[in-house]
């Protein structure tokens, strides 16, 4: 008589490789969160395009280091060039524009449109890695390596240890800058810390997950924890708490149902803003009926 085996279950195949999805859900969980703590200074400063245009410097980095590799004989390590080239973005945007006679919106249209284009440019003339440049810009990358993964553990350890050390000044300067200046703060060096954490967290995440979802975990975590119109503190442990579920959530979302990890991890994290806004309407409706 002839038997057939029974095809594993989703549950199953993912618990007997969970070896395999181990990395990969370490580090979704530590950039999104860490990330997520970092978004609530890039929404409330108004600085959402910044956070696109250093993933999009991210994403050339790491086409030039491919560049190099193939056609310059010359080994850069990609996530070397990512971070490199989020970090010269970071610097470029942190110039005061009317210097050069330019706004502020002026100066972050250059920065996202040239890095772009250029990426778009460097990934026409190493077709071989068109797969790595296309995981890179939109995230479909479904694995990280060990390296990777020590690289963003390592980045977002230090970025924590920092901004933990340090939130009451960068806290202070960041939303009364007149008011820090009069404390006699350094505002141009606590600027200087935030704008560098936030370029270095993005160039190594980008080259881990990709520019699509660290543009997500930087701004959308922020975005639906300000819906829940809590206190500051409260304010970022919520966005880290959402970045992370938004990193490991959109990543079992994209196994389970077949989806792109990126899209997913994004979708995701969009989906924490719609979840916060019917909480908050349901609040404000509690409300009014007392």
């Amino acid at each position: 008589m002839e038997t057939t085996l029974a095809e594993p279950s989703k549950w199953e195949q993912f618990h007997l490789a969970f070896d395999l999805f181990r990395d990969p859900l370490l580090c979704a969980l530590i950039a999104g969160g860490v990330l997520g703590f970092l978004s609530v200074y890039v929404v409330l400063r108004r600085m959402v395009f910044v956070s696109a245009a250093v993933a999009q410097s991210a994403g050339l980095g790491v086409a030039l280091a491919f560049y190099a590799a193939i056609h310059l004989g010359t080994h850069v390590e990609p996530v070397l060039g990512a971070t490199t080239l989020a970090l010269l973005a970071t610097m470029l945007l942190m110039t005061e524009p009317a210097k050069l006679r330019l706004t502020r919106e002026s100066l972050l249209g250059l920065a996202y449109a040239l890095a772009g284009g250029a990426a778009v440019l460097v990934g026409d003339r190493i077709a071989q890695e068109a797969h790595d440049i296309q995981g890179i810009l939109f995230g479909t990358a479904v694995l990280v390596t060990p390296e990777q993964l020590y690289t963003v553990a390592i980045a977002g350890g230090a970025v924590m240890f920092i901004q933990l050390w340090w939130y009451r000044g960068i806290t202070f300067a960041s939303f009364d800058r007149t008011g820090a200046l009069v404390q006699g703060l350094p505002v141009r060096l606590l600027d200087g810390v935030l704008m560098v954490s936030i370029g270095v967290m993005v160039g190594v995440c980008a080259r881990a997950l990709g520019a699509l979802p660290v543009f997500a975990f930087s701004t959308l975590s922020a975005i639906a924890a300000l819906m829940l119109e809590l206190r500051l503190p409260w304010t970022f442990f919520i966005a880290t708490l959402f970045g992370a579920i938004a990193g490991v959530g959109g990543y079992l979302f994209a196994f389970f149902y077949d989806f792109p990890v990126g899209g997913s991890q994004t979708v995701f994290a969009a989906a924490m803003v719609a979840v916060a806004t019917v909480l908050r309407m349901l609040v404000h409706a509690v409300q009014k009926a007392r």
